[in-house]
C-alpha cells in the first residue's frame, strides 16, 4: 500500500451512550456505557484498523468528551493532526437504545456541537493531495459553518482528482423535517464518485420503490459507483457503466447494528486504496476486485454488529481475513 495516499474522513464526532440494559424503549433504560462515536469517526477508525492512513477531518471540543474522543482517535491509529480542539462548542451526545433485532433508536444533544463549528478557512487543504479519498456523511450538513467547510474540502478534492465517498448514514431527528434532509443530500450526491447507501436510505432519497430503477437514479454528476447495504443480506455494487455485483454476506448473531455500515464502507474504502486506484481507473479496479472488495466489506460490518458498540467493535485486519476464511472453509464442506 502506498502510505503517502491518505483516507480523509470529514464531520462529527460525538459521544454514544449505548444502554447497558437490553431491549428496552430509551426512557426505560437506567444504565449507558459511553461509547465514541459519529459516524466518519468510525469509519476512519475501521480504515486505520485496516492499514490505511486515516484521517480525521473536524473540529473538537475543548472538554472531557473531546479529551477522550481525540484519545480513542489516536489509540486506534487515526491522525489526528488535522483535528482542531477548540473551546468553541461541547461534546455532541447521542442516547441510543437497542430492540430484540439489535436495530436502533437515537436521541441527539448536538444544538451546540463542536464539529458543526469548523469553518471552511480553518481546512489545511494545501496538504491533500491526488490520489488521497475524501469520505462524508450527511449528519454535518445542517445549516452550519461545517457544512460549508463540507463544500469547500470537496471542491479541493475535486480540484485535485481526489476520490470522493459518500455516506448518507440518515438521522432523521437532527433535520428540521424530511424534506430538507432529501433535498441537501441530493445536493451533494452528485459531487460525489462513490455512493454507499443501504436498502432503505434507498427509497427515502429516491422516493423510488423498484430497487433497480431507484438505483439507476443515483447516477447523476459525478457518481460512477453505487454501493448498496443490505443487512442480513449483505451488499452489491453497480458501476455506471452497467455492471454489478453481488455478495450475500454472513449471517451473525446481531447484537449491536451501531457502527455496522461505518465499518463496512471503512473497509471497502481500505481495501480500495490498498489495491491502488486512481480516479480514472475507478470502475475499471472495482469491477477486477468486486469479490475481494465486497467479502472484505460484507465481514467487516457482521463482526461489527456482532458485538456492542461501534469503536470496540472494529476488529483489525487478520481478524476480519481470518473471519473470511473460516466462513468459507464451511461453506465449501
Amino acid at each position: 500500500m502506498n502510505r503517502l495516499k491518505k483516507i480523509f474522513c470529514i464531520g462529527e464526532t460525538l459521544i454514544d451512550f449505548i444502554p447497558v440494559q437490553k431491549e428496552k424503549a430509551l426512557q426505560d433504560v437506567t444504565s449507558f456505557e459511553r461509547v465514541a462515536g459519529g459516524a466518519p469517526m468510525n469509519a476512519a477508525i475501521a480504515a486505520a484498523k485496516y492499514g490505511a492512513h486515516a484521517v480525521m477531518l473536524t473540529k473538537i471540543a475543548n472538554d472531557h468528551f473531546g479529551d477522550y474522543i481525540v484519545g480513542v482517535l489516536k489509540e486506534n491509529g487515526v491522525d489526528t493532526s488535522f483535528i482542531i480542539q477548540s473551546d468553541q462548542g461541547e461534546t455532541g451526545l447521542a442516547f441510543v437504545s437497542v430492540d430484540k433485532s439489535g436495530e436502533r433508536s437515537f436521541h441527539f444533544y448536538r444544538k451546540n456541537a463542536a464539529d458543526l463549528l469548523l469553518s471552511p478557512d480553518e481546512l489545511m487543504s494545501e496538504r491533500f493531495n491526488q490520489g488521497d479519498m475524501l469520505h462524508f456523511c450527511s449528519i454535518d450538513l445542517v445549516d452550519s459553518p461545517m457544512k460549508q467547510a463540507h463544500i469547500k474540502v470537496i471542491e479541493d478534492f475535486q480540484r485535485i482528482g481526489g476520490i470522493i465517498s459518500f455516506d448518507p448514514n440518515i438521522r432523521l431527528p437532527l433535520w428540521p423535517d424530511e424534506a430538507s434532509c432529501r433535498e441537501t443530500i441530493l445536493r451533494f450526491l452528485p459531487l460525489a464518485n462513490i455512493v454507499k447507501v443501504s436498502d432503505e436510505e434507498l427509497q427515502f432519497i429516491t422516493t423510488i420503490d423498484d430497487e433497480q430503477e431507484a438505483v439507476t437514479s443515483l447516477f447523476t454528476g459525478l457518481v460512477n459507483v453505487v454501493v448498496l447495504t443490505k443487512g442480513n443480506d449483505g451488499a452489491a455494487i453497480y458501476l455506471k457503466n452497467g455492471e454489478s455485483y453481488e455478495h450475500k454476506g454472513f449471517k451473525v448473531a446481531v447484537c449491536d447494528t451501531t457502527g455496522a455500515g461505518d465499518a463496512f464502507i471503512g473497509g471497502f474504502l481500505s481495501e480500495l486504496m490498498s489495491i491502488g486506484i486512481s480516479k480514472e481507473t475507478l470502475c475499471e479496479q472495482i469491477s477486477k476486485h468486486h469479490r475481494r472488495l465486497l467479502t472484505f466489506a460484507n465481514a467487516s460490518g457482521a463482526l461489527t454488529a456482532s458485538v456492542k458498540g461501534a469503536i470496540h467493535a472494529a476488529p483489525g485486519r487478520q481478524h476480519v481475513l481470518n473471519f473470511i476464511s473460516a466462513r468459507t472453509e464451511i461453506q465449501e464442506k
